[in-house]
């Protein structure tokens, strides 16, 4: 089974860039394939990553959704709709040299999509298995863990910015990892945008309150946010840039498997 990170932080903390340096550095170990999960429906990890996306899953849920209505339907005579979805769903897979890319995207019809989610379940859970890694940017509710849709996770890293107000937002997606009985066997916190790199001793002060295991602090770039006004992937950042050294640093104490 493939080795499973979710990436989870409230909006705004450069939780996305940082799941997108994640997988970067997961392909430079050459370990096996990589699997990108966009989950969060406002998060846009295919610009980190510098991919087009066609297509979400929610899009394709949608759309089978629907076909069960219509008549005459629109799939095919002689095909069933588990093939049908299928097809569909594999179609949504997006594919580059280093790793692919799957994006969750959002229902927004109203009605029952049960046994959609199903077929969508049991699809992922069949190509999980190409992957030695799969990296989720997530929601911080961790909707589609959460709910199953997604594989078991094996790892949970949390990313707040450097003020006290995001630790505490990240204590409480920390009680819902707890709540939702997703045993992970590590959960650690990034911390973001720090100034110099460096987190006052009030957030310190927070980081201990709220029980997190602090494993590293990246520093404030401007780089990153000049990649990003300019439209560039971040994960194109030089090597020498402040926060892919201080992701590089963090990750590979971390050994993964």
């Amino acid at each position: 089974m493939a080795y499973t990170i979710a990436v989870a932080g409230k909006g705004g903390v450069g939780k996305t860039t940082l799941c997108g340096l994640l997988i970067q550095y997961l392909c430079g170990l050459e370990k096996g394939p990589v699997l990108a999960v966009d989950a969060d429906a406002n998060s846009n990890l295919n610009e980190v990553l510098g991919v087009e996306v066609e297509a979400t899953l929610g899009d394709i849920r949608e759309e089978i959704a629907r076909a069960e209505m219509m008549r005459p339907s629109p799939i095919p005579a002689g095909v069933s709709k588990q093939d049908y979805a299928e097809y569909k769903f594999n179609s949504a897979l997006i594919e580059e040299d280093d790793f692919d890319m799957l994006v969750m995207g959002r229902t927004q019809g109203s009605g029952c999509y049960c046994y959609v989610n199903g077929l969508l379940t049991s699809q992922l859970a069949k190509i999980s298995k190409n992957y030695q890694y799969i990296v989720v940017d997530n929601e911080a509710g961790m909707e589609h863990i959460s709910r199953g849709v997604l594989p078991k996770v094996d790892m949970i890293i949390l990313v707040s910015d450097c003020s006290r107000r995001g630790v505490q937002a990240v204590g409480r997606i920390a009680k819902l990892i707890d709540d939702c009985n997703l045993k992970p066997s590590f959960v650690g916190l990034i911390i973001n945008r720090a100034p110099g790199g460096v987190v006052s001793e009030g957030t310190m002060e927070e980081v201990e309150a709220q029980g997190l295991n602090l494993i590293g602090v990246v520093p404030q770039d401007e780089q990153v946010y000049q990649f990003d006004c300019d439209g560039k992937p971040t994960v194109e950042l030089p090597e020498s840039s402040a926060v892919k050294q201080a992701m590089k640093s963090i990750l590979t104490k971390l050994r993964f498997q």
